[in-house]
């Protein structure tokens, strides 16, 4: 399966005016190519139900949904693959469940893109690129360079994320990264379908 451009995070975290499927909607509409359940809070019940139902949306607009951190969750609501932090399941475990389904791996390090890519992830999501307020953890900001320098590290794509707004696409992709992947810059706007299609039009301009 080809590794989309404009990953959407799900979010009902740092918002809750709209759920995940509606949000996957919406995202949609304004031109994400992939979308990503995330949520790492809640029982484990009610994240399958909101997975189900974010799962329907994408499986009716033909778009991927990747559940972030839980195997168990994507293999359940039949979710065309998962993404993987440094500390959840392994690549490579993942690998030997999922066939050849989609994993995407989180990285910060060349080092880490290489064994990630070695391990057998279909794409890796490296950052933080810029600073970002979304993770209560964040690793040290790593830069245009520390990107530039894990895309000619590795052949599987790289989809760089924290801290991208449309106006920082273009060097993102001009730094290497086959894409980006955003959270709050589309589930908190105003108008989340007009703040996806404005990365969506920022990545056709990089990319022309």
């Amino acid at each position: 399966m080809p590794i989309g451009r404009l990953h959407v995070l799900t979010d009902f975290v740092f918002q809750q005016r709209r759920s995940h499927a509606e949000i996957a909607a919406l995202a949609i509409a304004g031109g994400a190519d992939t979308i990503q359940f995330r949520q790492k809070t809640g029982a484990v019940r009610d994240r399958y139900v909101e997975a189900v139902r974010a799962a329907a949306v994408c499986r009716a607009d033909g778009v991927p949904l990747i559940v972030d951190d839980h195997l168990d969750l994507a293999l359940a609501v039949g979710a065309a693959g998962v993404h993987l932090g440094q500390l959840d399941l392994p690549v490579e475990a993942a690998r030997r469940v999922l066939g050849d389904a989609v994993i995407g791996a989180t990285v910060t390090t060349t080092a880490q893109a290489r064994d990630a890519e070695a391990a057998g992830a279909s794409y890796l999501g490296f950052g933080p690129v810029f600073p970002t307020q979304s993770k209560r953890n964040p690793a040290s900001v790593k830069g245009l360079d520390g990107l530039a320098a894990v895309c000619a590290a590795v052949a599987i794509p790289v989809i760089a994320i924290a801290g991208i707004t449309p106006e920082r696409v273009a060097p993102v992709i001009e730094a290497g990264a086959h894409g980006v992947a955003v959270m709050t810059a589309v589930t908190t706007a105003a108008d989340p379908q007009a703040a996806a299609a404005a990365f969506r039009h920022a990545l056709a301009d990089a990319l022309r």
